[in-house]
Parts: C-alpha cells; structure tokens; sequence
C-alpha cells in the first residue's frame, strides 16, 4: 500500500467515526461500539481492506491507547472531587473489581464448563470498568455529582487491578510453583511503585512548567506528554503499575496552577479520543465475525450475569454502611461500563499461550460488546428512574476554565433548558437569581448571548452560571423550580424603615441556629442572605424590617453604615487571611446591598 493510499484510509476512517461519534451521542451508547464495528467492516473477514492478527502488536497498542486515556482522565478530574470520593472509589477499584472478577469467574467456569482457575481468569478479564467508556457516559449524564466523581475515580484506579489481576491468573494457569504469596507481593510492588512515581513525576512536571518559559504555548501539550511517557514508562521499567502512575500524574499536573493548563487539557481531550479510536479499531480487526456465533450464547449469559447479577452485588457488599442509598448503589452497580480494557485484557492470555486462549478472547468481545449496548443505552434512564438525577450535568463542560473558577471559590452551571420547563418564555430578571449568583453566558442556536434583564429563555437554551460554592447547595433548590415551578419572586425589601435602627452586637447563640443560614436574627426574621462565609459559620442577611446583620461568632445588627464601620474595626483586628478576606467581604456586600 502506498503512502497517499494508507493516509487516504485513515482519513476516511477518522471522517466516519467523527460522524459515528455524532450517532453515538444521540443514542448515548460508547463510541467503542461502532469503532469496534468499523475495525471488523475493514478487516479480513470483512471487505478484507486490512489483514491484521497480531495480538502482540495490539496489546502494546492497546497499553499505548489505554496509557493516554487514562492521563487524559486524570487532567479532567478536579483533585477536590477525587478527594471527597477517595474511600468509595479505592474501595470498589479495589476489592469491588476483586468481588465482581470472583463472581463473574464462578459463573464463567459453570456456564463455559472452565476449570475454577481459567473461570476466573475470564472474571478477572471483564471485571475492571473501562476509563474511556465511563469518562464519556459521565460528561454527558445528569446523575448526582458525587455518583458521578465516584465512578470516575474508581473507572482510573481499578485498571491496574484488573491486570494485575489477569497477570496473576495468568501465572496460576502457566507456573505450578505460583502461589498467594507471589500475588501478595506482587499487589504491593505494582502499587506502591506506581503510586509513588505518578505522584512524584506529576508534581516535579508541574513544578518544571510553572518555572520553564516555553517560547510557544503549543510547547506545553508536548510537555505535558512528556509528563505522561515518563510516568507510565519509569513505573514500568521499574515493575510497578504504569496505568496507576499516568493517572495519578494527571491528576496532580491538573491540580497545581500551571500555565496553559486549558491548552493542555483539550489537547489531551482529542488525543485521548484519537487514542481510542485507534485502539478500538485495532482490536476490531483481531476479531473474526464469523467466529462470533459459536460463542454467541456464552457471551451473552456472561455479560448478564456479570452486569445484573456479579457487579451490583460486588457495590453493595463493599460499600457496606458507607452513606450511599440503596438507589445509589444500583446505579454505581449498573454503571460498571465495559470497553477497550477487558479486550486488551483478553489478548494477555493468547501472547503467554495459555490453552484455549482464542476462544476466551473471542467470548470476552461478545460479552463486553453486549454489556456496554446493554449498559451504555439503558444507564441514564435507569438513573432517572431511581430518581438520582440533578438538572444539571454531572461533568459540566463550561466554557472557561474550570480549575481557576473553583480556586476562586466559586462553581460553573450548565443548565439545559427543556421544553416543559418553567422558565421557558420569562426573562432573565425574572429567573430570580441570588447575589450569590450569576449567569454569564445563554447559548441560543449555537450562538453565545451575552444576558441582559430582558432576555428571553426559549427552550433548548443554554444556561452557563457562575455561582459561589457556599451558595450552590441553596441554588439547587432554585434549579429545582426553574424546571417544575412554581416561579414566585420573593417578598420586596420593605423601604423606609431604616432611618430609626438602633445598632446592637453580641456572641452568638447556639439557640438561634445555623450562624451560616440564619432564619432569624434578635427574633426578626431574615429576609434575603447577601453572603456566606467560607471558612467558618457565618453571613450577611437583611432582615424583614429594612435592617441589615452580619452573623458568626460575633453578631451585629443595624444600618449599612453602623455594620460597615463596625466590620471596619474588625478587619483592623484581623490576625489571618481569612478573617480579612471576610470583613473585607462584609464591606463590599453591605455597600452593595445598600
């Protein structure tokens, strides 16, 4: 084949995906499907465009593939998410991949008559969830944001487990001296080693481009794959887990300030789409379509088994008393996506010659394509249906940059309008939006507006906000109403009552509440909450008689100018950065409020 001819197909290739990519966005099924499917149309059994079986080739460019995807997963994860997710998803990355590989290899070696130890190779193949096919279902899903942080984190921590997995099978099939002690050892080495190194090359990457002076900023994303080679190849080379280290390593370079960060993470975003698009092609030509049939049936019972019955039950038992409702945890239970990782994973046991090897890959393709159709279609109705949803996206995909929002304390909404919504025709002053709150940017038609009080909200809108992180609990009650209503503007401040305020401050006492959400201040009721503060209880409200409160430790009510002296003083009083950022805060709110 000539240099024009190989370029002129893998351009075709790359136009039908892109178009296939639209399809599966529709029809909220991975892409991995039609990808797999377009490898199968060009391969030998197919128009015989590309004759290609060379498991070899494709498991080290599946390592490739896998390698980017995953570092591209971390760059996405704000490390604040992973942080407040870390017990649930280390634990079912963990011992939920180790419960659903059992599980599954049981019913594998009574259903596929296996021995007990080639059944739980075959578990141990399909257990892991597949980064790149979780990553694509949660950007696009409204589930609750928590559920949403959690599968991800487990989807880029539980590969290295499930391979370690399989090599350790694997040594159990084809070493007779291999035993628990060996597995033990192994375990901990890849870990640790992995952990460590992508923690340490991801921090000293970050350091190196926060101080280098790149003479363009499209040298950054060369850096930034540098980043992820040296992660994945020095926990390699050195025997631990190259998969744990990229990902972790993504995930500090996204956590510490660095410049061109946005450049950084769309160019990981298309790469790592490229990446799977090549990776899915390759594995599509390994397979025989006319071999399919023969294992039609056992493939089909395997992923049911191993989707219905062998991961739900593995979330339930390892979630134990952790604070997720049963709905919750059948949700993460059906969200055990497979893709691209449990067919790499299949051609391990064909390279190290394990008999009968052929068969189980071609029963883990059927098995993992008919697990992800199954999952990927039915997953946000069977969300919605349990009632886990939000109105918002789980992964929002703002229109600036995330990270230096959420350092500023603050959250992006993307807020997609429905035709039966409440808002629908009412304009934008009428949306009844909080101080805390701001929408910045209506998507019409695929046209930004700049909003104005006048604009009018029609269904299919896009609505980005701006909203300050100790406000966003409260707002998602007002985004409960712009979707079922009812929509009823609040009561008018009362005008003219201020001029006879008496100002009065004290400590706080327990029996008026919540100093951060006060329903009542000195026994008047609060009227509107202008501010929270952030680093302890407090706020700033006004009350129903026209006057004004800031509460915490120290309570003050009166006019704006009596609590913006008082606050004055405070802040003269400041011993921490905190205390001054809030007094300063006090100031600027009073004012405006006034």
């Amino acid at each position: 084949m000539k240099e024009g001819q190989l370029i002129l197909i893998v351009g075709a290739l790359l136009a039908v995906a892109l178009v296939a990519s639209l399809l599966t966005d529709r029809l909220r099924v991975p892409g991995l499907i039609v990808f797999l499917a377009i490898g199968m149309l060009v391969g030998s059994d197919g128009t015989g465009w590309i004759n290609f079986d060379d498991y070899e080739l494709a498991k080290q460019a599946g390592v490739v593939g896998l390698a980017l995807i995953l570092f591209e997963g971390g760059l996405a994860i704000d490390h604040r998410d992973l942080r407040a997710v870390a017990k649930p998803s280390i634990l079912l990355a963990i011992f939920g991949t180790m419960l659903t590989a059992a599980f599954t290899g049981l019913a594998a070696a009574v259903l596929l008559d296996l021995t007990l130890k080639e059944g739980l190779l075959v578990g141990s193949i399909v257990a892991g969830t597949d980064g790149a096919a979780v990553f694509a279902i949660m950007r696009g899903s409204t589930i609750r944001r928590r559920l949403a942080h959690t599968l991800e984190g487990e989807a880029g921590l539980n590969d290295p487990i499930a391979v370690l997995l399989v090599v350790a099978m694997i040594a159990f099939l084809t070493q007779p001296d291999y035993g628990a002690v060996d597995v033990a050892i192994l375990f901990v080495e890849e870990l640790v080693i992995g952990g460590v190194m992508g923690v340490a090359v991801g921090w000293l990457g970050a350091e190196g481009l926060r101080r280098a002076n790149l003479a363009s900023a499209g040298l950054y994303p060369v850096a930034s794959l540098a980043i992820a080679a040296l992660a994945y190849g020095g926990a390699n080379t050195l025997h631990g887990s190259g998969f744990l280290a990229v990902f972790l390593a993504g995930v500090v370079l996204s956590a510490r300030e660095t410049p061109a960060q946005r450049t950084i993470t769309t160019f990981h975003e298309g790469l790592a789409w490229v990446a799977q698009l090549g990776l899915f092609l390759t594995l599509g030509l390994l397979v025989s379509p006319a071999q399919l049939p023969e294992v039609a049936l056992a493939g089909t019972l395997l992923a049911v088994l191993s989707s219905v019955v062998a991961r739900p039950a593995a979330v339930v038992i390892v979630l134990g008393r952790m604070n997720f409702s049963f709905a919750e945890r059948l949700v993460l239970g059906w969200a055990g996506l497979r893709g691209a990782v449990p067919i790499v994973l299949g051609t391990f046991p064909v390279i190290a010659d394990v008999p009968g090897a052929r068969d189980i890959f071609n029963i883990v393709f059927f098995a993992v394509v008919v697990s992800t159709v199954l999952q990927g279609a039915t997953f946000e109705p069977f969300a919605r249906w349990l009632g886990v949803t939000t109105n918002t996206r789980a992964v929002p995909a703002p229109l600036m940059e995330t990270s230096a929002v959420r350092r500023l304390g603050a959250e992006v909404v993307q807020f997609a309008v429905k035709p039966d919504d409440a808002i629908v025709d009412l304009r934008v002053r009428d949306l009844m939006l909080p101080r805390d709150a701001l929408l910045n940017l209506v998507v019409q038609n695929n046209t930004a507006i700049p909003p104005r009080g006048s604009t009018v909200i029609h269904a299919g809108d896009e609505l980005h906000i701006l909203v300050r992180q100790e406000a966003f609990a409260d707002f998602e009650g007002l985004l409960k109403r712009w979707r079922t209503g009812p929509m009823v503007r609040p009561k008018s401040r009362p005008i003219g009552i201020r001029q006879a305020t008496i100002f009065s401050t004290g400590p706080w006492r327990p029996a008026d509440g919540d100093p951060s959400h006060p329903d009542s201040v000195g026994g008047t009721p609060v009227l509107e909450q202008i501010r929270t503060r952030r680093d302890e209880p407090g706020a700033v409200v006004i009350l129903e008689d026209g006057r004004f409160a800031y509460t915490g430790r120290i309570t003050a009510v009166g006019s704006p100018s009596d609590l913006q002296r008082a606050a004055t003083r405070r802040l003269t009083l400041s011993k921490t950065d905190g205390e001054r950022s809030w007094w300063q805060e006090v100031i600027g709110s009073i004012s405006i409020g006034g």
